[in-house]
């Protein structure tokens, strides 16, 4: 027998605020079990979402040679990053129609396993997801809105939900680009529709209204003590509810061919968001039905690369396709502080108090971190091809990659 309609009512009411103090008592406890976690690069833009490293055990100090390369592997054509978890390694490419998830031995580039499905290469082709590894899965999205749930230990699939049947949803121009969230028991994908998919079994929990997807990925914050997605697609900033994916505020973010690509940036309470093609950059601060612009301008016009804060400033590459070089801002009001060169479309991460960039050309660098000027420290061409998917650290490696498909791996440890 069926309660009432209100009974019905209030026990959705009462599930929803249950769902929402279990996610204010995860976000609580977050930084207390991820300073006990190994904190390795599991994920797109690292272990805590923001372009940085805590190691310690790698060193800037590479002599005239450069670092030693440990392996060089050919993982197909795309612009998916790497994913470093319990000594394995872990990318995509596509090769003949064909999508290929890498797990790889991280010390010596063997394949531990590899798993295939038929996906088209797309425009400009390949995959643009950074795998996400949790415990004992790996989870990855294809251009075309597959999104596939594998066991870490042999690829065995576990699930997979096609976003264009479950969802309705249609690739945009240059296919889907969004990295996989995983928030508490569910994982958060942008396919045109942000979802929350049960991580266990992809039975979706909840779902927003649909959006033209940009080529963003999804971003955990707090807004007023409560959990929150920023959501960067094409229309612009969106402000999500992470308990249910209601709509909380969004402001509108033009671009050319709608490519909103970089991460927004978390900046205390505030978000930074930056585009390409003239468009610029903005520090925001969200609140319920409004996001407030601090300041704006032109300074930083991210293509794709997701800029890093350190000490007050941001750094990051400013430009688009050929006419890009390295600058740093104030965070606090968009003072261009400094910028250097034109070296392309390049990506970087921050280390130590240093920025390790690797340029459209695959010369891997790094210089101080420091508003006072551009200081590089060292440097060396470590890969050949169109380089534009960010370098990883972890365990004391560096990864990078070419849209050709060459994945190289040098060792920076500290002798």
């Amino acid at each position: 027998m069926k309660p009432p309609k209100t009974h019905r009512r209030t026990l959705l009411v009462l599930s929803a605020l249950a769902l929402g103090v279990a996610l204010t008592a995860w976000w609580a406890g977050a930084g207390e079990l991820a300073a006990k976690a190994t904190r390795e690069w599991h994920q797109w833009l690292g272990p805590d979402r923001n372009n940085i490293s805590a190691e310690t055990t790698w060193s800037a100090d590479w002599g005239q040679d450069g670092p030693k390369v440990l392996w060089k592997i050919n993982v197909g054509t795309g612009w998916s990053g790497v994913a470093v978890s319990q000594g394995r390694a872990f990318t995509m490419g596509n090769k003949d129609k064909t999508d290929t998830v890498f797990c790889l031995d991280a010390e010596t580039g063997e394949v531990k396993w590899k798993k295939s499905y038929p996906c088209p290469a797309g425009s400009h082709p390949g995959p643009r997801c950074t795998p996400t590894v949790d415990g004992d899965r790996v989870y990855t999205v294809s251009n075309q809105g597959n999104i596939i749930c594998f066991r870490v230990a042999d690829g065995k699939p576990v699930w997979d939900v096609d976003a264009r049947k479950a969802f309705g949803s249609r690739p945009p121009s240059w296919g889907f680009a969004c990295s996989p969230l995983v928030m508490g028991k569910q994982l958060i994908v942008d396919v045109g529709t942000v979802a929350a998919l049960d991580k266990a079994t992809g039975r979706v929990a909840w779902k927003s209204r649909k959006y033209m997807a940009g080529y963003s990925s999804p971003v955990l914050f707090q807004m007023g003590g409560k959990p929150c997605l920023a959501i960067f697609n094409a229309a612009g900033l969106t402000i999500l509810d992470a308990a249910n994916g209601k709509q909380l505020a969004q402001l509108a973010w033009k671009t050319s061919y709608n490519v909103n690509a970089a991460t927004p940036l978390i900046v205390g309470e505030d978000l930074f968001i930056s585009s390409g093609y003239g468009t610029g950059c903005a520090l925001v601060k969200p609140t319920a039905g409004e996001i407030k612009v601090l300041w704006r301008n032109k300074a930083m016009r991210n293509h794709f690369s997701t800029c890093v804060l350190h000490e007050g400033n941001i750094y990051g590459v400013d430009g688009n396709v050929g006419r890009a070089g390295l600058a740093c801002l104030s965070a606090k009001t968009g003072e261009v502080k400094w910028s250097h060169g034109r070296w392309g479309m390049g990506s970087l991460l921050l280390a130590g108090g240093k920025l390790i960039a690797l340029t459209d050309k695959g010369r891997l660098f790094t210089c101080k971190a420091s508003p006072e000027g551009f200081q590089e420290l060292s440097g060396a061409t470590v890969i050949s091809g169109k380089c534009w998917t960010a370098p990883v650290l972890s365990g004391g490696r560096i990864y990078c990659r070419s849209h050709q498909g060459q994945l190289v791996c040098v060792d920076v440890r500290k002798k």
